[in-house]
Formats: structure tokens, sequence, C-alpha cells
């Protein structure tokens, strides 16, 4: 996410490296490599140009005063604070505040709508504890009731649906009628894909909109798509007034355009956005942990509250337990490798800490590894599981047929689950300053085969 925009960026920094202080000359040589980086990114120009012109002009303001600052370090605090700024300042909550609650999604064809729809079910239904219906007004396009009646079920919620209607005005308010009769507490609209210059789909969002009254509506729209993505958000604000925008697909190669120009220009907050498939990947857009990332500072906050989510307060008192007994085994290591698949794609949770970015494009991370691990160990016994000292040779053997792996692999995958089991024993009875033994040989992580 944002490769390509944090490394022009970090190339901009690097230009003041060395530098006793700010100057007109360096200053100004800086600012045009970050002006650049951000047309690259697909950052429309006049908005790149005043966002320079106001770090250019904060820069040299302080020049002068933080003299105690190396310059690189005062030129990423400027420009963090300015890209804060750019994108919203501070995040904007959705309202949902009525009996019941609703929200209009509405957006481009492919832009990833229907399964933002899916995401943000979820997301209200488990940390909002809403009781929540979807209602499906995609009369056009084939198979996205269906789809819509899959991501239902997958997430646990209810769908309101009429297979032989094709009103969508008619569908919504029926299904609004159908939540207050059932006591929902919040109703979210899933609406056709349309393009903006389609006029007769254009006035169907409209009034859809008019007919429900919605307390939110989302405008859903591809970060992938960059200044086109801005110009369609633009042209949808003027024909139904939104509430807010969502950004979807920021897994990709996204160069930055969309999140960094859509507050300027439509002047509407980023409330959500998304990444890969899976019903947990969606976030509440925060500007400040946005513009961390772009500058490769990582987003700690983030992956703490994820894993927050993820990890129980007395599944973590009973683990630990069991870690100083030295009783952890494989169905707990199931247990929480389920856990970190929740919380998202690794290598993106490998991205917010601070200072692992870069590296973390590097690494070969393959969430592929997971499926391996786990087919080793459901391929144990109830007793193995439970008891990892009575693996010998001739289980571990039944095992690897078993799992479709090699003897080899399965002997790696318990060697290193070993290691890792008798680092946590020792780091959880350890006693005195001198820290734990063998702590510069921390073994890897289980499954890197």
């Amino acid at each position: 996410m944002f490769n390509s925009l944090q490394d022009s960026l970090e190339s901009a920094f690097k230009s003041l490296k060395g530098e006793g202080k700010l100057t007109e000359i360096n200053v100004a040589t800086s600012i045009k490599e970050i002006r650049r980086a951000l047309v690259d990114a697909d950052v429309n120009y006049k908005i790149a140009k005043e966002f320079t012109d106001k770090v250019k002009e904060e820069a040299l303001g302080k020049r002068n005063v933080l003299n105690a600052v190396k310059p690189g370090e005062l030129m990423v605090k400027i420009v963090f604070d300015e890209l804060v700024a750019l994108m919203g300042g501070q995040s904007v909550g959705i309202n949902i505040n009525a009996t019941p609650g609703i929200v209009l999604i509405a957006g481009l064809q492919g832009s990833g709508k229907t399964t933002f729809t899916g995401k943000l079910a979820k997301f209200l239904s488990t940390k909002r504890n809403k009781k929540v219906l979807l209602v499906a007004c995609d009369v056009y396009r084939p198979a996205a009731i269906t789809q819509l009646s899959v991501l239902a079920e997958q997430v646990g919620v209810s769908i309101y649906k009429e297979l032989e209607n094709k009103n969508a005005v008619q569908i919504a308010q029926n299904g609004i009628e159908y939540a207050k009769a059932n006591k929902f507490d919040l109703v979210i609209v899933d609406t056709a894909g349309r393009l903006a210059i389609d006029e007769e789909m254009m006035n169907e969002i409209a009034n859809v909109k008019e007919a429900i009254n919605p307390t939110e509506t989302l405008f859903v729209v591809d970060a992938m798509t960059g200044q086109d993505a801005v110009n369609t958000a633009k042209a949808f604000n003027e024909r139904i007034n939104y509430d807010g925008v969502v950004l979807t697909k920021l897994d990709g190669d996204t160069r930055g355009g969309a999140a960094l120009s859509i507050k300027y220009i439509v002047g509407k907050p980023i409330k959500f956005v998304s990444m890969g498939e899976k019903m947990e990947t969606l976030d509440v857009f925060y500007p400040d942990r946005m513009a961390q990332r772009i500058l490769g500072m990582g987003d700690i906050v983030s992956l703490v509250e994820k894993a927050q989510a993820e990890f129980d307060e007395k599944e973590a008192q009973r683990l630990e337990k069991k870690i100083k007994k030295n009783q952890f085994d494989f169905n707990d290591f199931l247990t929480q490798l389920g856990h970190i698949r929740k919380m998202g794609n690794l290598k993106s949770l490998i991205g917010m800490i601070p200072g692992m970015g870069k590296m973390a494009r590097d690494l070969d991370i393959d969430d592929r590894a997971f499926d391996k691990i786990s087919a080793i160990i459901y391929s144990m016994t109830p007793d193995e599981r439970s008891n990892p000292g009575l693996l010998n040779g001739n289980r571990k053997k039944r095992i690897a047929n078993g799992s479709g792996h090699k003897i080899e692999a399965v002997n790696q995958f318990i060697r290193q689950f070993e290691q890792m089991r008798e680092m946590m024993f020792k780091m959880s009875n350890m006693t005195g300053k001198g820290g734990f033994p063998g702590a510069g040989k921390m073994p890897k992580m289980p499954g890197g085969f």
C-alpha cells in the first residue's frame, strides 16, 4: 500500500541528510521531490502544489527555531502534519443513531461495494452489537442477490430480498418496514453499481435515497483508480450528497491519489478503508494513522487494536498458566493461529510495526503456510495434539502421509514448535535482571518451510 509514494518521500527526506539546518536551497530541493512524488501518486497537481507550498512555508518558518532537531526529521514532522490535515484531520464516525439506523451504500460497478456491505454488517453487528438487516436492491447484476445472501450468512446477519421485484425503491421501502416490524437496530441497503454518466441509474439511487431518508449514505470507491476515483466521487456527491467515502482494495497497487485528494476535492470525509476479501478486513479511517503508513512509520495503534479484538483476556490468562507449566500444546497453537489469521494479511500486519514497512515488502511471506501447519496438526490424533511428547518416528510418518507433506517438513515444524515452546516457558519463568537464557537465539515461528 502506497509503496511507490513511500519510497519517493523517503528519497526526498534523504536529500536533507547531513545538512546542518534547513535553508531556502535545500528546502526547495526537497519540496520539488515531494511535489513530484505526490503527482506520481496521482494526486491532482493543484493539490500537490498547494500542499508543498504549505510545507515549504512551515519549514522555512521553523528553520531558525528548532536547532536541536535534524533537518530531515523536522521535514518529516511537517509533512506528516500536512498529510493529516489534507486527509481530514480526524476520524469521523458513522451515524446510525435512529430506530432503525439506515445506511445506504452507493458506488461504481466493480468497486467492491457488495463485499463492503458484508464487511460493514459484520463490523457493526460484532463491534457495535447491532441487530443488522441487509436489503438487496441490486436488481441488475446477475447473482448480486445471491452474493449478498452468501455474505449475510457468512457474517451471521439477516437479509431481505425480493427475487421477482425489479423496483429498487419499492424493495428498499419494504425492507425498512420489515426491519421495523422485526425490531432490527440497523438496515444496510446495497444498491446496484452504476456509472456516474448513466442518468437513469443515477436517478434511481437518488430516488432510493429520497424514499428511505437514510441516516448515513456511503460512497464506495476503488482506491486503485486514483484520480479517476476522486472525479467520480465528486460527480456522485453532486447528485446524492453522501456523508462519507469508503476506500476499498487498499491492499492492491495503490498509488495514494484517492486517499490524499478526496477530502480536499469533495469536502466529505473518508470513513472506512477496506483491504482484501476477508470479512474482518475493514478499518475505521484515521488520517494520522494513514499518514504514518505513507511515511513508513508503521501503525502500531491499529495493530494493537486488531490484536485486542481477537485475543480474549480470559483465554490469555489460561494460556499464561499453561506456558508457565510448559504445557502449551498443538491445540493452543492452532487456536492462536486462527486469531492471527482473522487479524488479516500477515505481511500487512508486519508492515504496521514501526520501522518494518519497507522490510515487510521484501519478506517472502505466504499466508498459505498457515494451511500447511493446520494440515499437519489436523492429521494428529486428539492425544497427540494435547501431548506433543507422544510424537515418535512412526507417528510422524503417519502425520506426514495424512497431511500430504514430506516427513522432513513435519519434523521441521515439530522441531520449531518445541523450540518456541521452550523459549516461551523460559521467558514466562525468568527471574532476576539478567534477561532470559538464549535471548539471542529466538526461534522462527513454526511453519517457516
